[in-house]
């Protein structure tokens, strides 16, 4: 879609797990994009008092960390593996992070000193959230270095596959996008793809 006149395009991020979409939302946002981030949005609704409440009543107590607030490594180690748990948890948490999260979009795209919006939503199909977007960029990394980075951040070997699983292929993803990124790259390398993106984008 096109963006509406007098208002910030908006620029979906697409890739697989760990393959540098976080990284690129940022350099926009130093740019001067406004992002908004379903991970930052899951955080808030997983402090949630009645999200607690349900995934204490499912799961049990001992998906709490110390601070008794909800552990995501724990309850992630119990629902990744079994899709019927992941099912569950998605009934409890999406429906408040898809609506926080295209209420944010409609916000930033209201606001007079937005030049641009960036989502970075692992979900962004699923959640058809694209619908709401003016440019899917998809960030490209072999499988084997987002493998690596998932590793390096304490993920077991078969964790990127298992999450993974439960979304749309990396491929599919590739096709819905109309614009490409190398998320594999040096910084330096990426940033002067992300800054040529930032001005095509705004016609700059």
């Amino acid at each position: 879609m096109s963006p509406l006149e007098g208002q910030p395009p908006v620029l979906g991020l697409l890739g697989g797990i760990a393959s540098g979409k976080t990284t690129i939302a940022r350099q926009l946002a130093e740019l001067g994009a406004r992002a908004v981030s379903a991970d930052d949005v899951a955080h808030d609704v997983l402090e949630r008092p009645q999200t607690r409440e349900r995934v204490v009543a499912r799961w049990g107590p001992d998906t709490l960390g110390d601070d008794g607030k909800i552990d995501r490594e724990k309850l992630g180690h119990r629902v990744f593996e079994d899709t019927q748990e992941l099912a569950a948890l998605e009934a409890i948490t999406h429906p408040d992070i898809v609506t926080t999260l295209r209420r944010q979009i409609e916000e930033a795209r209201r606001s007079q000193d937005v030049m641009a919006v960036v989502v970075d939503a692992p979900l962004l199909l699923e959640a058809e959230l694209d619908g709401l977007c003016d440019h899917l960029v998809f960030v490209e990394c072999p499988l084997e270095v987002r493998r690596a980075r998932a590793i390096a951040r304490g993920w077991d070997p078969d964790e990127l596959d298992r999450r993974e699983a439960h979304q749309r292929p990396v491929e599919l993803k590739r096709q819905c996008a109309d614009v490409i990124i190398e998320g594999d790259k040096p910084l330096e390398t990426t940033l002067q793809q992300v800054q040529q993106l930032w001005q095509e984008t705004l016609g700059l």
